[in-house]
């Protein structure tokens, strides 16, 4: 991999950390600074399959207690982050989020300089149901 594959690599990283450091503390502002303003999202929710924006995660976000107020265990881990010159794709595993277990898959673009999220894939699970 090259040195600017690397630093790429970094930055897209970066950009699912800081998703990460938003979930636990509650924070939409910053999470929607994260998503570009044309992102989708969609998955299963429960079992029920979920397409649009990210608007309806970001009302979830601002209508629970965040993680890092209720005091329980959240935990996010990044299994993969692909980068190819100016696009992007992360595997996050979160468990414990807003009482379930998620498998994440984000897309990304370099857009002047900054990385945005550009779609968000993902399927939920209940917190005791399988691993992520």
């Amino acid at each position: 991999m090259s040195r600017k594959d690397q630093e790429q690599a970094l930055a897209v990283r970066a950009v699912i950390e800081s998703y990460v450091k938003a979930c636990r503390s509650g924070d939409t502002m910053a999470l929607r600074a994260l998503f570009h303003d044309e992102a989708s999202m969609s998955g299963f929710l429960g079992g029920a399959e979920i397409l649009g924006t990210p608007e309806p995660f970001f009302d979830a976000v601002a209508q629970n207690p965040a993680p890092q107020t209720t005091g329980l265990p959240y935990e996010a881990t990044i299994k993969a982050v692909i980068v190819s010159d100016r696009i992007g794709t992360v595997e996050l595993h979160e468990q414990g989020y807003l009482g379930m277990n998620f498998i994440n898959h984000f897309h990304l673009m370099l857009e002047d300089g900054q990385w945005y999220i550009t779609a968000k894939l993902f399927e939920s699970a209940p917190e005791n149901g399988r691993d992520t």
